[in-house]
């Protein structure tokens, strides 16, 4: 059975809103729950991007079981991984052992904003160092080190769980996957394709979990739920290769400017079909993946989503 989870998408609503999403989330039975982790929406019509740390914290507070996860972070630029590291450590005190940490090599979009964007090799070079100094970090070590990337001085984290986090890394080839399988304890994507669990099988990921994503728009009126997939998540049709390079929502607005609403629900579930979002957590179950985390696009529309959910959506999905 794959277990179902839901996105705090912090693209869409506001700190106090999510912390209620995920509250309500774990009310009506979802088996865990994930975080963006951004500085800019992907498109204006989103509105928002609050600090999902600040809000991870409190939702750890405000909850009681429902695991929480970045899904992702960048430990890269916006933040060096020593910082990510103690952030990550103080969250799983704070949510008493619910939290996975999940890692990236990040979006130009997001990391523009402290320097110049480097060229994917680069980038994932910077990601196999971060990941490294993190697990450091995390066995109580004291880290100096001078690499090829990162500079540590003498650091230490004080308040550290007695277990360590586990990490999760997200993947979109060959080579993310090979880091994947050998560094991180969970495989992250947002696509459901085999060669990807493959991969990452080869690499040391065998019986590790492999955690997928799926946006769809719940809405008793078809039309209406395309039209709102359209207004805001139509950036998604760009696939990662383009949509990790643009820096800007107005970039976003330019590249997709062509993408039709019908498109856009040729690979979004929208409506209030169970069985049609059924069908595309099968497709992720079939390629090997483990968790799906659902993104409900809209953030006035969470309520009624999750009410939904809780009365159809759940018990339909646990057949998959």
């Amino acid at each position: 059975m794959v277990n179902i989870g839901y996105t705090m998408m912090t693209e869409q609503a506001g700190p106090r809103q999510l912390v209620d999403h995920v509250v309500h989330a774990e009310d009506v039975g979802f088996g865990f729950s994930v975080t963006s982790d951004h500085a800019f929406p992907w498109l204006r019509s989103q509105g928002h991007s609050p600090y999902a740390w600040s809000v991870l914290g409190a939702a750890a507070r405000a909850t009681s079981e429902i695991p929480l996860m970045t899904y992702v972070t960048c430990p890269t630029m916006r933040y060096h991984p020593a910082v990510v590291a103690q952030k990550a450590a103080t969250l799983q005190l704070l949510s008493e052992g619910r939290f996975r940490l999940g890692l990236g090599s990040g979006e130009n979009l997001n990391e523009h904003i402290v320097g110049p964007w480097p060229a994917a090799d680069v980038r994932l070079g910077m990601l196999r160092e971060a990941v490294e100094i993190i697990r450091e970090l995390f066995r109580g070590e004291h880290v100096s080190r001078r690499g090829g990337y990162f500079t540590v001085e003498s650091a230490r984290l004080w308040d550290l769980p007695e277990e360590s986090p586990p990490i999760g890394v997200a993947v979109s080839g060959s080579r993310s996957c090979e880091l994947a399988g050998e560094l991180a304890d969970l495989l992250i994507a947002v696509e459901p394709e085999r060669g990807l669990v493959d991969a990452f099988d080869r690499a040391g990921g065998t019986g590790k979990p492999r955690i997928g994503q799926l946006p769809i728009c719940y809405d008793t009126d078809r039309e209406r739920a395309v039209e709102r997939a359209h207004d805001q998540f139509r950036w998604f049709a760009g696939g990662w290769k383009v949509n990790s390079e643009l820096p800007h929502p107005d970039a976003f607005e330019a590249a997709t400017r062509f993408v039709e609403p019908e498109g856009v629900a040729e690979s979004i579930p929208c409506g209030d079909d169970p069985e049609a979002v059924a069908r595309a957590v099968q497709e992720f179950a079939d390629a090997g993946f483990t968790d799906v985390a659902l993104v409900q696009i809209g953030g006035d529309t969470q309520h009624d989503f999750l009410e939904w959910a809780g009365d159809k959506l759940l018990p339909e999905l646990r057949a998959v």
